[in-house]
């Protein structure tokens, strides 16, 4: 009986621990809340399961790089949804389109060696009422184009090329004449544009040379990017715009094993802008976003809150490798817009950067539209800890009147920098550290992982 009380005793407490460690292990997001099972349960897209298969090669399309067949491809997307959804297959070759529009029940797939390529005449797209920089406004869709849809899948090893040296060289050009030229003087499309929608997965495909933003999702929830790899060029023609992904008033957010090199943000996160702009319904917060096990070639800055954001909560960007990114976190600051970015999150990242944390004021196109100025900026519970890099400047934090920056924690560091500027750190308020080496050196010289970025030059 003795023995029984002590084994029981013990049981108990074995129960006790074990349930105790998966409290303290259980993933959580910067405020503390749990982060929900969907984000851990990534499976592959099964078409099997997703309805009739429409092959374009058996629907009317050639393949063929040379004559536009945007029309037949819509005509095969509507076929698919008049007959109660389904997945169009784009079969090996190439095939050029400018906008098409899924519906709902219609699929993506690109098979391996297959290509959807956007043609580079602006006067093939329409003009439409669509989301660009933070405003809603007449502008050009996107190559693929997803509103309203619940489910809606991208998928394959295939192809989207957006086709885009034609768009830069013209951007350029105009920027050469007029200095003041902005993305709204030069049109130009982008290559995935998805609003409205849920339960949306894009996953496995090549998305390279976007004449603009590479991908952008507005207003939706349960977003997943998965095993993506999205490039744009910075030579021999800089492409202008490229962001890999906007992420622009959505919820509940995962980019994971993605591959990004383009020549502007890797991620961005979006959301209005303007003194009114958090009045404005067509606008909104970025909440639980989840950037995990990605690797990053030259981009911007590999995560950038802004420029047109008014709230992101919750974000979590980790486990990621860098390569060659002008700046690892980017805070913009806009003066002209009321902005919060709180409860963010860096963990776990190496490899190099030229700027680690970069917070500065973002007058670029300030425009107070006739109102007053709006209170403060603030940025607010970052935590950025377990970071490995080399770069040439590890801080550079502006001290303004215009915003506030409080309650950091920085864990973990080991730093090498050519500058390390640790006085900007006095720009923090409440700024709590822990473990933080960052070492003066006089060059640096270090070996990465590499992948092969030959591809991403426009052809």
């Amino acid at each position: 009986m003795k023995f029984q009380n002590i084994l029981t005793s013990f049981l108990s407490s074995c129960m006790l621990f074990f349930l105790s460690s998966a409290m303290k292990s259980q993933d959580k997001f910067p405020d503390g809340t749990a982060i929900p099972k969907w984000f851990k349960e990534n499976k592959p897209t099964d078409i099997n399961k997703l309805g009739k298969k429409y092959i374009l090669t058996e629907n009317g399309m050639k393949n063929d790089s040379t004559v536009l067949q945007t029309k037949q491809l819509q005509a095969v997307i509507d076929l698919a949804a008049k007959n109660g959804g389904g997945v169009i297959i784009v079969p090996k070759g190439t095939f050029l389109i400018s906008s098409v529009f899924f519906r709902q029940g219609t699929h993506l797939y690109l098979e391996n060696g297959a290509k959807l390529k956007g043609s580079d005449d602006i006067n093939d797209f329409p003009v439409v009422t669509t989301r660009m920089e933070g405003q809603t406004v007449k502008y050009f869709p996107a190559l693929i184009n997803a509103d309203g849809l619940n489910g809606f899948t991208i998928s394959g090893k295939g192809t989207l090329d957006g086709n885009g040296l034609r768009f830069w060289k013209s951007f350029w050009k105009r920027r050469e004449w007029n200095p003041k030229c902005t993305n709204m003087d030069e049109m130009r499309p982008r290559i995935i544009y998805v609003s409205n929608s849920k339960n949306v997965q894009v996953e496995g495909i090549t998305i390279k040379n976007s004449p603009f933003w590479s991908t952008h999702y507005y207003k939706s929830d349960f977003v997943k990017l998965l095993n993506l790899t999205i490039l744009a060029p910075k030579e021999p023609v800089k492409a202008p715009s490229t962001d890999a992904v906007d992420i622009d008033a959505c919820t509940n957010f995962l980019i994971k094993n993605c591959y990004m090199s383009v020549n502007d943000d890797a991620i961005a996160l979006k959301g209005g802008k303007g003194p009114k702009s958090d009045k404005d319904p067509n606008n909104g917060e970025n909440r639980n976003i989840l950037i995990e096990d990605n690797s990053f070639g030259f981009c911007h800055s590999v995560l950038t809150c802004g420029s047109e954001s008014i709230h992101n909560y919750n974000v979590i960007l980790r486990n990621s490798k860098v390569k060659d990114a002008s700046r690892l976190l980017h805070l913009k600051m806009r003066p002209d817009t009321p902005q919060h970015y709180e409860y963010l999150t860096v963990d776990n990242i190496t490899g190099n950067v030229k700027t680690f944390l970069y917070v500065k004021g973002w007058n670029q196109f300030f425009d107070l539209k006739g109102e007053e100025r709006p209170g403060k900026g603030l940025a607010n519970n970052i935590t950025i800890k377990n970071i490995d890099l080399s770069c040439e400047t590890a801080f550079s934090i502006e001290k303004s009147d215009l915003f506030d920056l409080k309650d950091f924690t920085f864990e973990n560091f080991k730093i090498k920098a050519l500058k390390p500027e640790m006085q900007n750190l006095n720009n923090i308020q409440n700024l709590k550290q822990k473990n933080i080496k960052v070492t003066q050196v006089a060059s640096l010289t270090q070996s990465y992982d590499k992948k092969d970025d030959s591809d991403i030059a426009a052809k």
